[in-house]
């Protein structure tokens, strides 16, 4: 069958799912459950036959946000809050998980070009991160405890204002992402090239390995959570960019509340980074360096299983359940 023909075919069923999503309607999870099979028969015609055309763009988009209703019609059992964490934010993951692998490798890549511009350039740590920052730490190094920034005030007060400071960070990322992307991309070209030229400065000064067990300890999930909120931005923005078959407002109201939900599912993340950085850094020099690994490979482990294999299984359990 020629393209045109088969949109002409199933053009006024596509636009009526389309008018479905918009509108407020209390449909079951098994009607959403329907359109969603049919979707995916046309999706699969559509690669199939159409590979590289814009329609097959269209319909596994259209697909994915329908398979959306379907999960968010489909009955758990347990509260708001474990549904929301365990269910809502792992399938949005999934949909957008195009736009976390990007956000994750763009953060990766700036991080590596703080590494080579400090590399290059006695003068860009500095500049980066200031003189007094950098004088501090190099007293700190001569000292023999290159982490002792960690130990300048109370447990309490600094996972208190770290947090604090963590989660305006990660505000910041998100809510620039209104300005078409371009605010949350500068944010994060920010903290990557900070991230690199700082770890660069401590390698240079041979206690790389010192700054590892103490920054990772909570910087483990501290920056992972930064490149999640990363992705929420690029998400608020390509809304906005790319409405596709929607009007632009309907486009924006789809990608605010799923980037919401993803930016919000950051929080516990950031807070217990912050409290780890708080209460247990400060210890990284006296501690055994296994229980130190161990922090490091388990915070790490726990949120990118979160945000980038966990999905994997919610996507194939609620498919099994619902179509």
């Amino acid at each position: 069958m020629r393209e045109i023909a088969f949109i002409k075919q199933n053009k006024e069923k596509w636009l009526d799912i389309e008018q479905q999503l918009t509108e407020k309607n209390k449909l079951s999870a098994d009607d959403w459950s329907q359109m969603y099979v049919q979707l995916t028969n046309d999706l699969a015609f559509a690669q199939t036959y159409y590979p590289k055309s814009d329609l097959t763009t269209y319909l596994n988009n259209l697909a994915s946000t329908v398979h959306q209703k379907v999960y968010t019609n489909y009955s758990y059992e347990g509260n708001v809050l474990s549904t929301f964490f365990l269910f809502d934010v792992p399938l949005i993951a999934y949909n957008y998980r195009k736009v976390l692998y990007f956000s994750l490798v763009l953060f990766l890549v700036f991080v590596g070009i703080g590494v080579i511009s400090a590399a290059y350039d006695d003068r860009f740590v500095r500049l980066i991160l200031g003189d007094a920052y950098v004088n501090k730490t190099l007293d700190n190094i001569a000292n023999g405890d290159p982490m002792a920034v960690y130990k300048g005030s109370s447990s309490w007060g600094s996972a208190f204002g770290i947090t604090l400071n963590n989660l305006y960070v990660g505000m910041r990322c998100y809510l620039y992402g209104i300005f078409l992307g371009l605010g949350t991309f500068y944010i994060m070209v920010q903290n990557a090239i900070m991230l690199g030229s700082f770890q660069y400065f401590f390698y240079e000064k041979a206690v790389f390995a010192e700054s590892i067990r103490g920054i990772w300890l909570h910087g483990s999930m501290e920056i992972m959570a930064i490149v999640i909120e990363v992705a929420a931005g690029f998400m608020l923005g390509a809304s906005i960019l790319f409405p596709g078959t929607y009007t632009r407002m309907q486009s924006l109201k789809i990608g605010f509340k799923n980037s919401f939900k993803l930016f919000i599912s950051t929080m516990p993340f950031t807070i217990f980074a912050g409290l780890i950085e708080g209460y247990i850094t400060r210890y990284a020099k006296e501690m055994p360096n296994v229980l130190n690994y161990l922090i490091i490979i388990s915070t790490l482990g726990l949120i990118t299983f979160y945000y980038f294999v966990y999905p994997y299984f919610i996507h194939k359990k609620t498919l099994l359940k619902n179509v």
